[in-house]
């Protein structure tokens, strides 16, 4: 059980030594609460500690920050930023001009990849809202998945009408999802319900790659043609991360994403010298366009350039 340490205006301040923090309940529930009153959870850790992937995603939005104890400083876990208290909040060291040093040691374990996909879809009034995200881990692992919850650890076993019924009962909802193959896996689902019962979806899942285990990129057209023929989406986005095989975070530089591909849906022209490939059944293809390796330092140069000829197409 955790518990408040500060309560201001601005904050809520809650301290955590632990190796690894979780999104468990009483962390989720306080997030909710900070978004309701207008503050920020303040999540304060030592250097030593990581944050699960469900934690890190809520520490990179606006309800909440991880803020790291070195020494007698503190900083932004995500970015290194050095902080200070200011008695009502953490704020940013006005005359500071480099990272914390604490973010710039080396990592305590090997640095590999996390591959992310983000798929976007809409879903009828009625009917399972499972899908999409059951077939892509099932295309990515081998497995279908291995529990669900809306925080840590995952409350329930897989089940897709236990899935569907939380989500569809909810205006907003997010959910995790848990893999069940040989490598980590986790999906975070986040639904929206609109007028007339229609869900709006956006999920993003990971697997985490050791060093000497790189994602095989090369299938990632087969991977993706198999899962529209199955469950349509409107678009998907793929990009590879330096991290964890675990797909835990340590409060240190690891290195930054890199765009691999986009694809959309529909039969779609590509920029001049970024020609898409159509993948998917025909009744419901998606344009598929690589974008790079994840590494090279050029794939944000092509997925901004392919961004601005999508939107005046």
């Amino acid at each position: 059980m955790s518990t408040v340490d500060a309560l201001t205006d601005q904050a809520m301040v809650v301290l955590q030594d632990r190796p690894l923090v979780p999104l468990t309940a009483w962390l989720n529930k306080a997030v909710g609460d900070c978004a309701a009153s207008d503050r920020t959870l303040q999540l304060v850790t030592p250097l030593a500690s990581r944050l699960s992937l469900p934690l890190r995603t809520a520490a990179s939005g606006k309800e909440m920050q991880w803020v790291v104890r070195d020494g007698d400083g503190y900083y932004e876990g995500l970015t290194g930023r050095p902080l200070k208290w200011n008695g009502g909040t953490f704020v940013p060291v006005p005359e500071a001009r480099d990272y914390s040093p604490g973010f710039t040691t080396r990592p305590t374990a090997p640095i590999g990849s996390q591959l992310t996909i983000v798929y976007r879809t809409r879903h009828g009034a009625e009917g399972h809202l499972s899908g999409p995200v059951e077939r892509l881990l099932q295309l990515l692992t081998g497995k279908n998945p291995g529990g669900l919850g809306a925080s840590e650890p995952l409350e329930h076993p897989w089940n897709a009408d236990r899935f569907t019924e939380y989500a569809r009962g909810r205006a907003k909802s997010r959910l995790i999802v848990g893999g069940d193959g040989p490598r980590p896996a986790q999906a975070i689902c986040d639904f929206t319900s609109n007028a007339g019962g229609t869900v709006a979806e956006v999920s993003t899942v990971t697997i985490g790659y050791m060093p000497e285990d790189p994602p095989p990129l090369q299938h990632l057209p087969t991977l993706v043609g198999a899962l529209v023929a199955d469950q349509p989406v409107a678009s998907l986005f793929v990009q590879l991360t330096p991290g964890r095989a675990d797909l835990t975070t340590e409060p240190r530089w690891t290195g930054a994403p890199g765009p691999v591909a986009l694809a959309v849906a529909g039969t779609v022209g590509g920029p001049t010298g970024l020609p898409g490939q159509q993948v998917g059944p025909q009744r419901s293809p998606l344009t598929f366009f690589p974008l790079g390796d994840g590494r090279s330092a050029d794939g944000w140069q092509r997925h901004s350039f392919l961004m601005q000829h999508l939107r005046s197409a």
